[in-house]
């Protein structure tokens, strides 16, 4: 069965170059984050790769990013396709408020895909390293699919001390989970940090601790073809149930439609368990340390310091 690999890197600027932390190299050969996650991806068996992009980076992107993986991946028969996320990509009759200025949301990006998409798929975001167990397990997960089991998703769950920076605070989608390991609740937790004791939310009424054990979403979802059709349908209600919000910033985002499924009942997330370390380049700081790991990685040897060599 045809599994895909869905990235959304549409969040990369329309500049390329210093600053752009999606293009940090952190590997001994320039390598940058993605480049690790589809090799992977490949790895556990996926066997498509679906980059979302903006039309107006595309060709930046093709010549930074695109046309190197493309050239590995047709090695590997491996497929390659793009969807575009778009400011002005709306449910009819809904039209782009004047002052909006940036697209709607992880949510939207997926549904970018609907073109494209035919398969169970998993979503990541460009800019996250996940290691090797999580696209294992989501692979094996979806392999599993049938059009009986449209409403079954799964998750990829963290451990919340696995994913702090040293360097600051951070945004996690902390999870509920019931006693056979299905997602209850995603409560998005904005202000985690780091602690001698393990971890804590920064509140303005200073530290309140957080189980360090924790699982958390790191936006690495295992998706049936079918979600997209129910993604649609829910960025209507989006704009259906505005309300008070600020239209100009509010955001259609993946874990919270999710979220709201699950307490309507309307799907099931088996959460997949990882122990590896997840990277990621929050902070500029945090960019010395993700270089030093991926280091160690190929010292140890779950990497070939020619990344991709291993899989010809």
């Amino acid at each position: 069965m045809k599994t895909t690999l869905v990235i959304m890197a549409a969040g990369i600027g329309s500049r390329f170059g210093g600053g752009i932390k999606q293009l940090a190299p952190v590997g001994l050969h320039g390598e940058i984050i993605m480049d690790y996650s589809i090799h992977d991806a490949i790895e556990a068996g996926f066997n498509k790769i679906v980059f979302i992009i903006r039309k107006d980076i595309k060709e930046a992107f093709k010549e930074a990013i695109g046309d190197r993986i493309e050239k590995i991946c047709a090695d590997l028969d491996v497929e390659i396709a793009y969807a575009y996320q778009e400011l002005d990509a709306l449910p009819e009759g809904i039209e782009l408020p004047t002052g909006r200025t940036k697209p709607w949301g992880t949510g939207q990006a997926v549904l970018a895909c609907k073109d494209v998409l035919k398969e169970p798929f998993a979503v990541i975001n460009a800019d996250d390293y996940y290691g090797k167990e999580a696209f294992t397990k989501l692979h094996d997960f979806l392999v599993d699919y049938t059009p009986e089991k449209a409403n079954a998703f799964c998750m990829a769950g963290f451990i919340l001390k696995n994913t702090l920076s040293e360097n600051g605070s951070v945004t996690r989608g902390v999870c509920e989970l019931n006693e056979k390991g299905y997602l209850t609740a995603v409560h998005e937790t904005h202000n985690i940090v780091k602690t001698a004791d393990g971890a804590a939310v920064d509140t303005e009424d200073g530290l309140r601790a957080i189980n360090p054990e924790s699982y958390v979403s790191m936006n690495m979802w295992g998706l049936t073809p079918e979600f997209v059709d129910i993604l649609e349908a829910g960025f209507k209600e989006f704009f259906e149930t505005m309300g008070d919000k600020d239209i100009l910033k509010a955001e259609y985002l993946l874990p919270i439609y999710i979220d709201e499924l699950l307490q309507a009942d309307k799907v099931s997330v088996k959460v997949l368990d990882s122990h590896d370390k997840w990277f990621g380049v929050t902070y500029k700081e945090d960019k010395d340390y993700v270089v030093k790991s991926f280091a160690k990685l190929i010292e140890d040897g779950v990497y070939a310091e020619k990344l991709f060599e291993d899989l010809k």
